[in-house]
This record gives structure tokens, C-alpha cells and sequence, in this order.
């Protein structure tokens, strides 16, 4: 057996891992790389792999950086089976669509503008596309055994957003954990992470391998934010992921509201995506702490804006308002019309409440830049910015080493680290190699291991 490194390493985007038996080969996730532009330009470069040998792809959830490019793969010939959880498959129909439609939307901008070295510019794939791919989707449930020739695997909850999983899988007598993104053990929405079982290998996700959450209450970060915005008679502009973020903040907004904690603002979801999202959250309750009251008020106290028209209408809205618009870390969505507009208002606030992956415009704005490029054109950047990380989907690296301590695993079960900058990817290692006795090293793009 051996596993191939293809993305997800050193850095948080583009996950596939390739795993090969005498028999059978399958792709763990098949993401887009996002950030950087020279990481996003591999996502036009051939995989390394006969499309035609591949057996199967097995999601561990349904983000982009995971899922993204399951469309090109189909585009590319692969028709095999993209096995994955209930929710992933809901989720995947409303973002693979999505991905394409804003790829053919943002070509289609960048060619009337003359934005691309292109003459003709085209995106990677289109809706139709990302569409015709969810065929080839063959849902399970959570511990359901599947085999895959001589490769058996089954799925276990990894709470990071609905259904999302770690896979385990079995075989040539080794049984090998991908953990997939690993959820909070307090997650406002979210139940825990399930421990792992017995293993030969882990290949662990290591995002905030650096990094201890703020200790202090989200909601009580996001009403201190809120309300200095309403005092200033600004506006709140949250990017937010469509899947699990804007949920989060619809119910803490809601609740915050309902206990007088924060004042009764319009409160806009600009997001047809999320807006879906919302919707098929609501369905799968078994997997969130909500119950279907709470579910229910989340919706009622926000407007939802579907149409184009309706969104634009929001400019025409009195302050102070808060707009929850895609995408999370601002490198595309409606959010970048609301940026273009208010950014250069001193009375703005932009509220970041997730990972903002290193070359995003998120990322960016953290850093303190004086000006963002949108479309081509530079917006001054006078709005406030600001960030809470009480509401990441992600474990910190106490977290990550609890989940371990609770797991199966020996002391000295091998870990490879997986998706993450490299300052988490060593700042994780080196805090494994120093509480515990698992073998700990990180994996590198393109290695491959034999096991």
C-alpha cells in the first residue's frame, strides 16, 4: 500500500490523498487550492494519476478546499463513485453548482474588462458541470462498512460541519484515520468530534496546529461588536462560509436579540447559497445541538436577500444594519459588492469570524493593508476590521491533543500532519513530539508513503 500526497500539504487548501493497494486505488477528498495564486494554479495542472484507474473518491466533508474539484475530475473522465456522508451529498449539490456558476460569472467579468492575460478566459468548470458531477454521488451513513475492491472504509462523525467525517479504512491488513477537519468539543452548533479507533497511521489536519482559541465567549465577542456598530450608526458586514458560519451567527444574533443583549437591527443574509445551507441544517437536526424551536428562530429574525435586485436594494437600507454575506475569507461572493461600497466608510465594521487561508483578501485585511483590490479596482480600506475566533470549526491544538488522548491510538501510533500553514504544521509538531509519544513528522507535497 502506498498513500500519495497530492494537496493538503503544506498548506490548509486543495486536500487529496491518493491511497494505493495491489487492487485498488482511491482518492481521499479532491479539493480546490484556494489562497495564493500560486497555489491556485495548480488547480489547472494534471494530477498525477490515471483518471481512468481511479476507483472511487471518498469525501470527508463538504468545503471547497476539500471538495472543489471532484467537477474537473468528472470533466477530466473520472465516473467512479464519490462516496460521502447524507448532509456532505445536500451540501455538495448547493456548492459544487455554486463554485461553477461564480467560476463562469467571474470569467465572463474578467473578459468584458480585459482583467485576464486570456483572451478568452475560462473557468476551470462550469455549473453544468459541477451539476452533471453529483451523479456520480453514492451516500452512507455514518459507520455504514463499504468496500471498494479490496479496500473496506467506513465513515465516523468529525463535527466540523453536517457530515462532516474522519474515514478509516482497512486494508492489506493496516487500518489507516484520515482525519478530515476536526471539529470543536464546545462548537455553538456542532456535537463533538468522535474519538478514533485503533490505528496504523493518522494523517491529522493541523489549521490552528499553532493556535489556542480566545478562551473568551463568542457571543459575547460578537454583542460587544455589535453594539459598538450601533452605537457608531455604521454597518456590520460579516463574510461568512456559507456552510456552518453563517448558521452560527444567525443563532447567536437571534439569541443575543431574544435576551436584550444586543439591540434589534436588520439583520440580512446575502447569500442564496447560505440561505440553502440554512435549510437542509434544519433537516439533518440529528447531527447539530439544536433543537427545532431554535432552528426555526434563527431563520425568522434575518432577511433573507435571494435575487441580484434584492441585494442591491441593501445599499438603499438605513444604518445601522449587519449584512452575512459569502464568501468567508472575501475572495468572492456578494460580499465584495458590500466591500466596494462601504469599505472606504470609517463607520464600517467587517467582522472576520473564521481561518482567512494566507493570500486571501481576508487574509489581508487582517494584516492591516491600506487598500483592497476588487475587480480590478483598489478600494480604500478605512472600515474597521475586526476578527473572533470563538466560532471556528476547527480544533486548536489542545483540542487536537485531547481528541488524540481520547482516541484508541497507541502512544506511539505514527501521525502525519496534513492541512495547515507551515507555522501550524511545526508549531503542532513540535507540541506532539513534547507531551506525547506519538511519532510525529509532516508530510510534504508529492511524498509518497509505503507502508
Amino acid at each position: 500500500m502506498r498513500i500519495t500526497f497530492l494537496g493538503g500539504t503544506e498548506t490548509v487548501t486543495g486536500s487529496k490523498f491518493l491511497l494505493e493497494t495491489e487492487r485498488s486505488k482511491v482518492l481521499i477528498d479532491c479539493g480546490l487550492y484556494q489562497g495564493y495564486k500560486w497555489l491556485r494554479e495548480r488547480n489547472w495542472q494534471p494530477l498525477p494519476l490515471d483518471i481512468d484507474k481511479l476507483d472511487a473518491v471518498l469525501l470527508t466533508h463538504a468545503h471547497l478546499d476539500h471538495s472543489g474539484y471532484i467537477p474537473a475530475l468528472y470533466k477530466h473522465g473520472f465516473r467512479g463513485p464519490v462516496f460521502t456522508h447524507h448532509a456532505t451529498k445536500d451540501l455538495c449539490q448547493i456548492l459544487l453548482a455554486d463554485s461553477g456558476h461564480i467560476q463562469e460569472e467571474d470569467a465572463k467579468y474578467y473578459s468584458k474588462h480585459k482583467l485576464s492575460k486570456h483572451e478568452q478566459p475560462e473557468p476551470l468548470y462550469d455549473r453544468q458541470t459541477a451539476e452533471s458531477s453529483m451523479k456520480l454521488f453514492q451516500s452512507v451513513d455514518f459507520d455504514e462498512q463499504v468496500e471498494v475492491g479490496d479496500i473496506r472504509f467506513y465513515l465516523q462523525p468529525a463535527g466540523h460541519i453536517l457530515g462532516a467525517a474522519s474515514i478509516i479504512i482497512e486494508a492489506e491488513g493496516k487500518r489507516i484515520g484520515f482525519s478530515g477537519d476536526v471539529g470543536r468539543f464546545d462548537d455553538v452548533l456542532m456535537k463533538p468530534p468522535r474519538p478514533l479507533p485503533e490505528l496504523d497511521l493518522l494523517l491529522m489536519e493541523s489549521t490552528y496546529g499553532n493556535r489556542q482559541h480566545d478562551p473568551q465567549d463568542a457571543a459575547q465577542q460578537l454583542a460587544a461588536v455589535v453594539n459598538r456598530v450601533a452605537k457608531n450608526g455604521g454597518v456590520l458586514l460579516v463574510p461568512a462560509f456559507a456552510v456552518g458560519r453563517a448558521q452560527a451567527l444567525q443563532h447567536l444574533l437571534a439569541t443575543l436579540m431574544q435576551e436584550g443583549a444586543i439591540p434589534k437591527l436588520p439583520i440580512y443574509l446575502d447569500s442564496p447559497m447560505a440561505i440553502k445551507v440554512s435549510d437542509i441544517f434544519c433537516h439533518h437536526s440529528d447531527q447539530h445541538r439544536l433543537s427545532h424551536e431554535q432552528c426555526h428562530h434563527m431563520c425568522d429574525v434575518v432577511t433573507y436577500t435571494r435575487t441580484v435586485d434584492e441585494s442591491k436594494a441593501l445599499a438603499g437600507q438605513a444604518f445601522p444594519h449587519i449584512i452575512i454575506a459569502g464568501s468567508g475569507m472575501a475572495t468572492g461572493g456578494r460580499i465584495l459588492h458590500h466591500f466596494k461600497r462601504l469599505l472606504s466608510d470609517s463607520r464600517t465594521t467587517v467582522l472576520f469570524t473564521g481561518y482567512q487561508a494566507g493570500g486571501t483578501r481576508g487574509a489581508k485585511m487582517l494584516e492591516g493593508v491600506d487598500a483592497v483590490k476588487i475587480h480590478g479596482s483598489w478600494i480604500p480600506l478605512r472600515a474597521e476590521v475586526e476578527v473572533i475566533s470563538g466560532l471556528s470549526g476547527h480544533a486548536d491544538y489542545l483540542e487536537l491533543t485531547e481528541w488524540l488522548h481520547q482516541s484508541k491510538l497507541a502512544s506511539t501510533t505514527p501521525i502525519k500532519l496534513i492541512h495547515g500553514d507551515p507555522e501550524a504544521l511545526e508549531g503542532l509538531r513540535v507540541h506532539l513530539q513534547e507531551q506525547t509519544e506519538f511519532k510525529v513528522d509532516v508530510a510534504g507535497y508529492r511524498d509518497i508513503l509505503r507502508l
